[in-house]
């Protein structure tokens, strides 16, 4: 009787110390140790965080089709930009339209597609252009250019040129410093890259970039 009422309290106690050493185990979901779940966490993070660099590049290349940044390198369209200006231009301004007469435009150089040029729409297709008397005519017409620029040195002559369709006449603010197409002649309107829509840098002279009225003089003004 002794004996058999110690065996089986050894025997109680024995199910008692196997129950407590599962326990843990049975805690987990699925009953899976917590040491397992480790890896498919750290795994979701990395996931998250790739999926996050991925669709940032998306949004930036898709915004690169839209705008784009540049920063004014050289002298030619002083007083309008000036160097180390910033602007952004909008690519896609003449995806259903044609560039306007007095628009400024950045395009690419006709002698050199890696650099870009920054300067003003002068003559469309069908214009014939040229540059005398310190002034630009079209069609035999004088250009009123109503905004600031620096005038033609005296003496100057070029053209005339014939600007033919898809084709377009561009020249910089600052005549007497420009290299456009009174040396290259007219562009062809594939190397437009878009429209330069807003001043950025500096914040003094943040804004919109205004259209220029550039018209053919009235009648009476004559050649």
């Amino acid at each position: 009787m002794q004996a058999t009422s110690n065996s089986g309290d050894e025997h109680v106690s024995l199910q008692a110390d196997s129950a407590a050493a599962e326990a843990p185990e049975q805690m987990q979901p699925e009953g899976k140790p917590a040491a397992e779940g480790r890896p498919a966490y750290g795994w979701m993070i990395v996931r998250e965080l790739v999926e996050t660099v991925v669709l940032s590049l998306v949004i930036f290349l898709l915004i690169r089709q839209v705008v784009q940044n540049y920063r004014i390198e050289n002298h030619s369209m002083e007083p309008s930009f000036y160097e180390g200006q910033f602007v952004l231009v909008n690519k896609v301004a003449y995806w259903f339209g044609e560039p306007d007469r007095g628009d400024v435009v950045v395009c690419h150089n006709p002698r050199n597609t890696a650099e870009d040029y920054i300067k003003r729409v002068i003559g469309l297709p069908g214009d014939t252009v040229e540059v005398r008397d310190q002034a630009v005519w079209i069609n035999g017409v004088r250009l009123d250019e109503a905004f600031l620029h620096h005038a033609i040195v005296p003496g100057e002559l070029g053209g005339p040129f014939r600007v033919e369709d898809g084709q377009l006449f561009v020249m910089g603010d600052n005549r007497p410093n420009s290299s456009d197409s009174r040396v290259f002649g007219p562009i062809e309107r594939d190397l437009v890259v878009g429209q330069a829509w807003l001043r950025i840098w500096p914040l003094p002279q943040f804004g919109v970039v205004q259209h220029a009225d550039v018209l053919l003089a009235a009648p009476g003004s004559g050649n």
